[in-house]
């Protein structure tokens, strides 16, 4: 891992989309944001179980558990999509809604033919939930959601997951179709970055 000047502070995943989307985000944070590939020694071949009933117990899990073989703070989401006429699904299952190794297309299609016969009521949310830990101690958490409606076609090319077909009706967009700055400002991550104070270095950094 090369040098930095700067202190680093890690995002726990491996999606290089929600990479970006955090570094973007802590932009003012004046941190280097890293993600779990920049400690292969550390981390390679292991995940923490995400074994929580709600999205803010996985993120804590993830916080806490990655904190303990990283020597850096650790800043973890548990994300996904709340569908109403689904009952609330696929929602903590978000990632493995059409299989462990189905591709975001795959669980998209899955999605929109189970509401083909659920009728017109396609109100939807993302929620995000963050934590943030150091030595396996759980130091700040927060959590965020966006409203929306899923569509019958995917549209736009930006984003990833469910984008496509998660209309932002303020916008008259998918999240697919908004640019980085319009999604940071509005999405559910952007939410939760917000009310875990972390967007800047005056109310975050004395925590680390």
């Amino acid at each position: 891992m090369e040098q930095t000047a700067l202190p680093i502070l890690v995002v726990a995943t491996r999606n290089a989309g929600k990479l970006r989307e955090f570094q973007a985000l802590l932009v003012l944070l004046n941190y280097d944001i890293r993600s779990l590939d920049d400690f292969p020694a550390e981390t390679e071949g292991v995940e923490i179980e995400e074994s929580g009933s709600t999205f803010a117990e996985n993120a804590r899990l993830k916080a806490a558990g990655y904190s303990r073989l990283i020597p850096f703070p650790v800043l973890a989401d548990d994300s996904g999509l709340e569908v109403d006429a689904l009952g609330g699904r696929p929602g903590i299952h978000s990632a493995r809604y059409a299989g462990v190794d189905a591709s975001d297309a795959d669980r998209i299609i899955k999605l929109l033919g189970e509401l083909e016969s659920r009728g017109s009521e396609r109100s939807a949310r993302f929620v995000c939930a963050l934590a943030l830990a150091r030595n396996g101690e759980v130091i700040a958490q927060a959590e965020g959601s966006c409203p929306g409606v899923i569509i019958n076609e995917a549209r736009g090319a930006n984003g990833f997951g469910y984008d496509p077909v998660f209309l932002f009706p303020d916008l008259g967009k998918t999240f697919a179709e908004l640019d980085e700055a319009e999604k940071n400002k509005y999405s559910h991550r952007a939410r939760a970055v917000r009310e875990l104070g972390i967007g800047n270095c005056n109310s975050f950094c004395a925590e680390l």
